[in-house]
Formats: C-alpha cells, structure tokens, sequence
C-alpha cells in the first residue's frame, strides 16, 4: 500500500529532508566546536599553520557574529525537515502517520543530526572546528545570513543593556587563568613552579606596597651626621648595600648612600667626613602604590631602593627592587640576607610561625585559612584580636584556628602558635 501511494514527489521531498538534516548536523557539530575553542587556543593552531585555523582565528574573536546565524539555521533546517516528514508521513498513514513523523524524527534527527555531530564536536574540538571554520566563515559573507547575524547581535545586545548587564562581558578573567594554569598542571603539562609563576604574575597587579615593604623598626639606617667610616661599618656589619640616610629624624630620610661610594671615600682618606654630605637622590612612595606601577617607576629611575611613605607622610619603611622581585620569582636568598626559622611543628597538630609573616604567604606556604581584613601580617592580626600588645600565652580565635602568642619582643609579636580549632 505505501509503495502504491509513494510518489516522485515524496521521493524528492526525502532527499531534500536528507539534505537538510545533513546541513543541521554539520550546523550543530560547527556550533559546539567553534564555542568550546577558546580564542588563544584558536592563535595557537593558526601559529601552527593548521588548516583552516586562520578562519578559525577570525572567527574566535567575535563568536557572537557566527553564534546566532548558526542557531537559526539549524533552527531551519530541523523545522523544515521536520515539516516535510510530516507531510509525507500524513499522506502515507492518516492520522497515525502523526504518530510515526514524530518517532522517526526524535530518533533520527536527535540520533544522528543532533547527539553524534555535538559529540564528536566536544571530543575533537580542534578537528571539527578547523573542518567547519572556512565554511562558517563563508556563510557569514552571504549578505542575507549578516544581516540576520547583525540585527540579533543588536537585539541581544539590547536585552543585555535593559538587564543591567555589560554588552561585551570580559572573555578571560584572572580566576580563569589561575583555574587553567591549575588544570594544566594537574595534566602535567607544565611544572609545579611554572604554575606557582603564573599565579605570581596574576597576583602581582593587586598587590600594594605595603604588602612587602621592610617595616620602619626593620631597615637599616645611619644619620646624617654620622661619619663615613661608620656608614661603612654598619654597612658591612648589616650585610646592605644601600642605607637611608636620616636628618632630624625618623620621618626626615634626606638621601641614600651606597656601600661602594663608602669604601671609595674611606680609601680616599675621606672616612671622616660627615655622611649627609654625600647623599645621592632619594624616592618616595606611598604605601597603597600597586607594585607592578612600582616596579616601572624603578626602571625608569634606575632606582633600586624607595623609601614608603604613610598618608601622614611619616616613613613606613623601604622597598629595595629585590623584594620587588621575589614577588615575582619567589624568595631569593644570600648570604647577607639574615636567616628566618622555618616553621615549626608542634604537638598537637600546631605550627608555630613568625608574627612577621605575611598572612598571604603563611595560608599558601602552610596551606591555612587564616582571615586577612584591614592586616597584613600574622602579627597585626593578633594585634587586632587582643586590640592592644597582648601578653605572652594569650590566645585568640578565629575561624577554624586557635592562635597563641609564643614570644614578644617590645610591642611585636614575634613567634605565634597556630592550631586548629573545632570550636565557633
């Protein structure tokens, strides 16, 4: 009976179903890869000289002008398709070829047209991705395809502008830089320490002077009045080889003198001479400057030692390029540099640490939480919770720790007792 009512015309109808179907799944395999390229991704196959990566490329940098021409056409084709099987099917089959149109076009259409293209896309994005880019490319250069591109961009953009939300959101974000450079050391496809470089250089943008400056009570220094041998002496006694050099007081630095310029002076038999005589130029800076901003100021001056300043303009301490660096690179020790215990193991499952440590540095060095508000180190933060200069065996809590000052020396909190605390 059907191969009695099956015409020329059904037979052209299905090839062109076929046709369509085969577009939408090609559509729908283009879709996935082209989204799940990222746009440095798609640089580094064009670098590559991969085929059809350079259309890939150009795509990349604006998905939002193929995405939406691609779902309308898929959008087509699966709804013409579907139609014509239809049709067919309802001539074929009365009432219940209804039945059969809709069966056969969940199974085939999803099956094949739908599910297999996308998964292939999401397990061979690259290669599914340079195979659809040049064709891609060239739909969106038939006048008819960019001017529907063109005005759903605008109406989207529309909706996002009476959302409150930005038109053209940021592609890449500094959380997922750091998440890619942890996946890809998971991968192992770079090391432990070009993963930890990476999250330094992230990290380095946000960080603020004040964060690595040498306190005032820690740098070394000499008055102006002091002679040149001296300034030598505790030059070499220091193991430093710039030193502020100091006017009326604390907060009157006057200039920098050099360890090289000292020796050069005592060997010339002017180690008598008052220091303040021969101060080179000094830089200040305030505590909030961004380091990144720092270390260009540096270059640019040749500078290798800044002195910090508060917001009242008294010293807060000194920045040598060095701890500009070790940012950057990690801790870069020599043998002038005094030596820091490390860490100790307590009984108990506590660590005791130096209240001079960063709070930043202990939570990754030790792997612990410890709250940073308004504080930078594990000092200030004790100094916060007594809310004055505690005493030594005093305890405080926060959140999942118990923290016990060891040891004090003047109003610093030295040496602190870090351990876990179940309690609220």
């Amino acid at each position: 009976m059907i191969a009695a009512t099956w015409s020329t015309g059904d037979s052209v109808l299905m090839a062109v179903v076929g046709v369509l179907l085969v577009i939408s799944g090609f559509l729908a395999a283009a879709e996935t890869s082209l989204v799940r390229i990222s746009k440095s991704r798609a640089r580094v196959l064009s670098d590559e000289g991969r085929r059809g990566a350079r259309a890939l490329a150009g795509l990349a940098d604006a998905p939002e002008r193929f995405l939406n021409p691609i779902l309308l056409l898929v959008l087509v084709c699966q709804l013409t398709s579907a139609t014509l099987v239809g049709v067919i099917a309802g001539r074929l089959f009365g009432p219940a070829g209804v039945v059969v149109a809709t069966v056969s076009e969940v199974v085939v259409i999803f099956t094949l047209f739908e599910a297999i293209p996308k998964n292939f896309a999401v397990t061979h994005p690259d290669v599914a991705a340079r195979l659809s880019a040049p064709l891609v490319a060239g739909l969106l250069r038939v006048a008819p395809i960019r001017w529907i591109s063109s005005g759903l961009q605008g109406l989207a953009a529309g909706a996002l502008r009476l959302l409150g939300a930005p038109a053209s959101p940021a592609r890449v974000t500094e959380s997922e830089v750091l998440a890619l450079a942890d996946v890809a050391h998971e991968d192992a496809a770079i090391a432990s320490d070009e993963r930890a470089f990476i999250h330094s250089v992230i990290e380095f943008g946000d960080t603020i002077v004040r964060e690595i400056m040498v306190p005032r009570p820690d740098f070394v220094d000499v008055e102006a009045s002091d002679t040149v041998g001296e300034a030598l002496r505790i030059a070499v006694e220091s193991g430093r080889s710039r030193l502020p050099v100091l006017g009326a007081g604390v907060d009157d630095v006057v200039g920098l003198v050099h360890l090289r310029q000292l020796a050069a002076l005592v060997v010339a038999g002017r180690g008598g001479e008052a220091v303040g005589e021969h101060v080179g130029e000094v830089h200040f800076v305030p505590e909030t400057q961004r380091v990144a901003s720092l270390l260009a100021q540096m270059r640019r001056t040749r500078g290798h030692l800044v002195i910090v300043v508060d917001e009242y303009g008294g010293t807060a301490g000194l920045v040598t390029l060095e701890d500009v660096l070790e940012e950057l690179v990690g801790e870069i020790a020599d043998e002038s540099d005094p030596h820091q215990q490390a860490a100790a193991r307590a009984s108990g499952g506590g660590l005791s640490i130096s209240g001079r440590l960063n709070i930043d540095d202990a939570n990754v060095d030790y792997e612990l939480d410890l709250p940073k508000d308004g504080w930078d180190t594990v000092g200030g933060l004790i100094l916060d919770l007594a809310g004055g200069v505690p005493e030594v065996g005093e305890s405080f809590r926060v959140p999942g720790y118990r923290l016990t000052v060891q040891r004090i020396e003047g109003r610093r909190v030295e040496d602190v007792l870090v351990e876990p605390d179940g309690e609220p």
